[in-house]
């Protein structure tokens, strides 16, 4: 995601971005499961929005030198859920995503209504608003251990659900040989895959 500008204010831009909408996104994922009646995030220090928090050390540098990486995940104990584990794991996966879909909402009001149309403001907010954009897709894909994977796993009837369970282990190998594939290829599945949805998205968001 940090891939496609070498000005050292976008790199740097785009950082300050994704730092926010990670921790957002894993605020999220906490604060709906403390929702949902479960305080180990609460008991981890989770349930903020200070970065320090959130931010996983390698997976910040795989950002850096690579152009994606993640967050510390937000453990989750599902026996304390008020609901049954399976709806209550999708309902905090999901939170995730949501969260930088809202925040790409957000940051498309002052657009949408005219306050900021030039200049460095806008571009940062169209920076934010399509990095929060992709951050949400990809999250959606249903591979483990990414949100898709929770979320896919609460809505499919149970004989598909136990299909996709089948293949957790195997999840992160896949999801890596994707990312791979698709950044060393022409043939960019993950691009595919995403591009379609965030252009929709994004045409919604943006002023016509």
């Amino acid at each position: 995601m940090l891939t496609g500008g070498s000005d050292p204010l976008t790199y740097i831009s785009r950082i300050i971005i994704l730092v926010l909408a990670i921790s957002v996104h894993e605020f999220a994922h906490a604060l709906t499961a403390d929702w949902l009646g479960d305080p180990t995030p609460r008991s981890q220090g989770r349930l903020t929005l200070d970065p320090r928090r959130h931010l996983d050390p390698f997976g910040s540098i795989m950002f850096l030198i690579a152009g994606f990486g993640w967050g510390k995940p937000v453990y989750t104990d599902p026996r304390y859920f008020r609901t049954d584990a399976r709806t209550g794991m999708a309902v905090v996966a999901a939170a995730g995503p949501l969260s930088n879909l809202l925040l790409a909402y957000l940051a498309s009001i002052p657009l949408r209504l005219g306050l900021v149309s030039t200049g460095a403001l806008a571009y940062f907010a169209m920076a934010f608003i399509q990095l929060n954009l992709l951050l949400m897709l990809f999250n959606l894909l249903p591979i483990a251990p990414l949100d898709g994977y929770r979320v896919a796993i609460g809505l499919l009837p149970d004989e598909w659900a136990l299909n996709l369970a089948r293949f957790e282990r195997q999840g992160p190998l896949l999801l890596m040989l994707l990312i791979v594939a698709s950044s060393m290829f022409r043939f960019n599945l993950l691009g595919m895959i995403i591009s379609p949805p965030f252009r929709l998205l994004l045409n919604l968001l943006l002023p016509t």
